[in-house]
């Protein structure tokens, strides 16, 4: 009623001198509210919608570190310890007790990362895939390779010192353990499971003998690819380090650091994941190349 008090207010006098275009009015006088209602509510709906889609996806509060920026130390920022530490074999001086994630460009070169790029695509990629199948299997989403390019050792060393440094630890402590591995990324669809790349996960929890995890990154964020940034999920605080060729980011491998890889929208992404243990018995040498 108020709506036609609004419409119709200020003309006490008028007349209708059709019952039917009385009527006719007063069910248009109706339909404006609902209209209205339903407009606003789809207006909700939708936008609810796209924050859901955002807030999942591409959600990200803080950048860690930026492609564009050079660190000629090591950005580190501590976290509280989870309990996952507890389910397993404790060993002194190695175990997690100051847990936290670190990122640096002062290990490995860029120059080193394009070699090392060179050497794992040429020498994995092209001649692991059948020649018959050309190019097909190059497409894939998520392609894993155990490897040893000729420099391993050297690349392992250096990240395993600075983990030690990092988080105040004995590096003759640390074992490089499996899996350790070359990943290629894209927007291709997945083909199984195991390319779902994108989901939330922690590292001790699907590896129970991960305690230190590094990733060595050999292209770069929005220049060589879209998305991909790796993110940390902190509740509503999600933060990413942009992948940058040469950049190694670090972190304890418990559910202090839950974490996640944003799909890749465009490009490829190269990164090499080598994990350490403090458990001797998981221990792995560097590979050889047979």
């Amino acid at each position: 009623y108020c709506h036609r008090h609004t419409i119709h207010g200020g003309s006490p006098r008028r007349t209708v001198s059709s019952a039917s275009k009385h009527q006719q009015k007063k069910g248009s006088g109706w339909k404006k509210p609902i209209v209205g209602t339903v407009a606003v509510s789809l207006f909700i709906i939708a936008g609810g919608l796209g924050w859901l889609y955002v807030s999942q996806d591409e959600f990200v509060t803080e950048v860690f570190v930026r492609q564009d920026e050079f660190l000629d130390g090591t950005k580190f920022v501590q976290v509280p310890c989870s309990e996952d530490y507890e389910n397993f074999k404790r060993f002194k001086g190695c175990t997690p007790q100051r847990c936290g994630r670190a990122v640096t460009d002062a290990v490995i070169s860029r120059e080193e990362a394009g070699r090392m790029l060179r050497y794992l695509f040429v020498s994995f990629v092209s001649q692991l895939m059948p020649k018959s199948h050309g190019d097909s299997e190059l497409k894939g989403n998520l392609l894993f390779f155990f490897f040893c390019p000729p420099n391993l050792s050297s690349l392992r060393q250096r990240i395993q010192e600075e983990i030690a440094r990092t988080f105040g630890l004995d590096a003759s402590r640390l074992f490089l353990t499996k899996p350790t591995f070359f990943s290629r990324m894209n927007n291709t669809d997945a083909k199984t499971i195991h390319d779902e790349y994108w989901h939330p996960h922690v590292d001790k929890v699907t590896y129970g003998s991960f305690d230190y995890t590094s990733l060595l990154y050999l292209s770069d964020y929005g220049v060589d690819f879209g998305g991909g940034r790796f993110v940390f999920m902190d509740g509503s605080h999600n933060r990413t380090m942009e992948p940058r060729a040469g950049r190694v980011s670090f972190f304890s491998s418990g559910s202090e650091n839950l974490h996640r890889v944003e799909k890749v929208s465009w490009g490829t992404r190269f990164a090499i994941t080598v994990s350490f243990t403090c458990d001797p018995t998981h221990a792995i040498s560097d590979p050889t190349l047979t």
